[in-house]
């Protein structure tokens, strides 16, 4: 079964080089493009992509409002944003908005198909040692520590222990070690932990955990 992705940037050429690479694949499928934030929530609502690949710096409604918009429709497409900077505000303001991950725009084009198949998969893109950097320095930039939500009373306290080691940056095989549980185990636990959520994944189960105070 094919990917379907809408490509979202407002710069015309980085859009082509980026629709070039994503048309080279039997199994990624371009749907659309857009040139801007609230022509990608448009499409994005028309064409229910499963990924959007969205610049986040665009005048007008930015990738970061972009990506809000589509988490707060409920819209099931998930969001890679593309970022100039390593870990700049903008790709934390992005993940707190609802975006499954982030990537450089000057990544390897073999770097964006795994990024856009990951997140597709619901898979971590960024390596455990990125992820690590990246929340330890989101947790500095989150709010005051929100009151409990009720979803977390739903979580087996196996549950709550995979949750953390999710937003410590842990992959699947490092808490199976640590837990001593096979891999197909902690892929199951995560999978329960994001329903109870209602989360679309690690990225977003990470956020959630620093947020609520968890790690």
């Amino acid at each position: 079964m094919s990917t379907r992705v809408l490509l979202v940037d407002d710069e015309p050429l980085v859009r082509l080089g980026f629709s070039m690479v994503l048309q080279a694949q039997d199994d990624l499928v371009l749907v659309g493009e857009a040139g801007d934030g609230a022509r990608a929530v448009s499409l994005t609502r028309e064409l229910r992509p499963d990924v959007v690949v969205m610049d986040v710096r665009m005048p007008g409604v930015d990738g970061v409002e972009a990506t809000r918009r589509i988490v707060a429709e409920g819209l099931s497409s998930r969001v890679l944003v593309l970022t100039t900077f390593d870990l700049d505000e903008y790709a934390f303001a992005a993940l707190r908005a609802g975006a499954s991950a982030f990537l450089l725009k000057n990544a390897e084009p073999a770097e964006l198909l795994r990024a856009v198949r990951a997140v597709a998969r619901g898979d971590a893109v960024l390596s455990p040692r990125v992820t690590r950097r990246l929340l330890e320095t989101l947790a500095h930039r989150l709010p005051a520590v929100t009151p409990p939500d009720p979803r977390v009373a739903l979580l087996t306290e196996r549950e709550l222990e995979v949750l953390r080691a999710v937003a410590r940056g842990e992959s699947n095989a490092e808490i199976a070690g640590v837990l001593v549980l096979s891999e197909l185990t902690v892929k199951t636990h995560v999978a329960r932990i994001l329903g109870k959520l209602g989360l679309r994944d690690r990225t977003q189960a990470a956020v959630f955990a620093h947020t609520h105070g968890l790690v």
